[in-house]
């Protein structure tokens, strides 16, 4: 199937070639033959016509010397290599240069009808059934006061005209063999260029279909071709990381979804058949709700993650204070921080300091980034928030003092579920989608953040966000 097209292409050729050759041969043939005979046909009808007009034939059937005349239409017809006849208005051969000149007897055309020949300059045929095969034959009156008094008669043998034809059709042939080998050539690199290459592609298509995804279609040429094999191989890549990520997301989302699920089933089997002391199950109770609650988070995470992938997340843009979203949500970490003897420092660019962005949605930066930086942190440090304005554009920085993260897993901190060995503790909990989220929001809004991390000094993440134009 996949020889298909070129053997149409060579299918094509052959037939090209054979149709040409023929017509050629045939068509081309007659039409060669049809301009010789009318080329050569009008230049023997000149020479007649001026030797009909000669005043010496004007009077040749009184002249004494028709024997002198004989020898001049000899020697003219030995040049022209055809036979030249003077021939009475009744059809008698008056002279003819093929035979000797016998002017007792002339010799009598059967059937002479002048009109018969046509209107033409010349006429093909054996001229009155005299010549035993066909003859270019031209006749041309000579007149005298309106009076017919002869025919000058010319007749070319087609031998000659026939070889210049197949001279002529011999170069038509050559010119044609030429161009077949030119198109030939240009078959030829059609399929280097083309055919080869598309059959590379077509296999490398068939191994992608059937989940080779390593497979890389060997094209690099410069042209079209290359680059639609660099378009393919590079597909191929991206679904081979989509195949990938998706094998981790759903490895990742069943440990994460299992480990709260069996925390879950085993303290309400435990409830149930009364393993737990009903003075304890209020305790037990509280882990459960917390599992679920972690469950939810989870759930909320991979939605929000889900819905700005589709494209469905749309921001609704307002200005707004982001000294005051700043001052909110680190009250709302009070408790957590006491509890660790951590404290929250904000170094804050102005009283207010306004923004143009989507509130909810850095609300929820926020939120990841200072929960991040209260997990990491260590006991009786301090975490400090900071903000600043630049040219246009207001920096927020949340810095801590905590573990830090291994300049090796720097840049694999947004990918989706990954969690570094420092985050894996109990105490640090979650589902490695927090920073996932953070890069998606700041991307959708067209911004820029990032990270500097040195183990055992800690942690600090900057993005940034549009000014507002006026302030309120």
């Amino acid at each position: 199937m996949r020889d298909r097209l070129i053997t149409k292409f060579i299918l094509i050729y052959v037939i090209i070639g054979i149709v040409t050759f023929t017509v050629i041969s045939t068509l081309g043939s007659r039409i060669v033959q049809r301009e010789l005979f009318n080329a050569e046909g009008r230049r023997v009808y000149r020479e007649a016509s001026m030797i009909a007009d000669s005043k010496r034939l004007l009077t040749f059937r009184e002249a004494s010397d028709m024997a002198g005349l004989y020898e001049t239409l000899r020697l003219l017809s030995v040049y022209q290599n055809c036979d030249i006849w003077l021939i009475s208005p009744e059809g008698s051969i008056l002279l003819n240069t093929r035979t000797d000149y016998h002017p007792e007897q002339p010799e009598q055309l059967s059937g002479f009808d002048p009109v018969a020949l046509g209107s033409g300059y010349y006429s093909v045929g054996t001229f009155f059934d005299y010549y035993d095969s066909d003859r270019l034959s031209v006749m041309v009156p000579i007149t005298a006061n309106l009076n017919i008094r002869g025919y000058v008669a010319f007749h070319l043998g087609l031998d000659d005209l026939l070889r210049r034809r197949e001279s002529i059709l011999a170069v038509l042939h050559l010119l044609c063999t030429l161009l077949y080998l030119i198109f030939l050539s240009v078959l030829i690199l059609l399929y280097i260029s083309v055919l080869r290459p598309l059959k590379k592609i077509t296999a490398g298509t068939r191994e992608f279909s059937e989940g080779h995804l390593d497979y890389k279609i060997p094209v690099s040429s410069s042209d079209e071709m290359g680059s639609l094999a660099a378009s393919l191989n590079y597909m191929s890549e991206e679904m081979k990381k989509s195949e990938d990520y998706q094998r981790r997301f759903i490895a990742n989302v069943s440990h994460d979804f299992r480990s709260p699920l069996t925390s879950i089933k085993g303290f309400v089997e435990a409830i149930l058949d009364g393993t737990i002391p009903a003075d304890m199950r209020g305790k037990y109770l509280r882990i459960v709700l917390a599992e679920t609650e972690r469950l939810t988070a989870l759930t909320n995470g991979i939605l929000t993650l889900n819905s700005i992938d589709q494209g469905r997340s749309l921001l609704e843009i307002t200005d707004f204070d982001i000294n005051a979203v700043i001052r909110d949500m680190a009250a709302s970490f009070e408790g957590t921080c006491t509890s660790r003897r951590i404290s929250i420092e904000l170094l804050l660019t102005g009283e207010h300091l306004y923004v143009s962005a989507d509130l909810g949605k850095i609300q929820q930066v926020l939120y990841n980034l200072i929960d991040n930086a209260v997990k990491f942190s260590k006991d009786d440090s301090t975490i400090h928030i900071e903000t600043d304005i630049r040219r246009g554009k207001v920096y927020v920085s949340v810095k801590d003092h905590g573990v830090g993260i291994p300049s090796d897993s720097l840049g694999q901190i947004w990918d989706r579920f990954y969690k570094t060995d420092a985050s894996r503790g109990r105490e640090r909990k979650g589902n490695g989608l927090g920073l996932s989220i953070v890069r998606e929001i700041i991307n959708q809004h067209n911004q820029n953040i990032s990270v500097v991390s040195t183990v055992g000094v800690g942690t600090e993440f900057v993005f940034s966000l549009d000014a507002a134009e006026v302030g309120g």
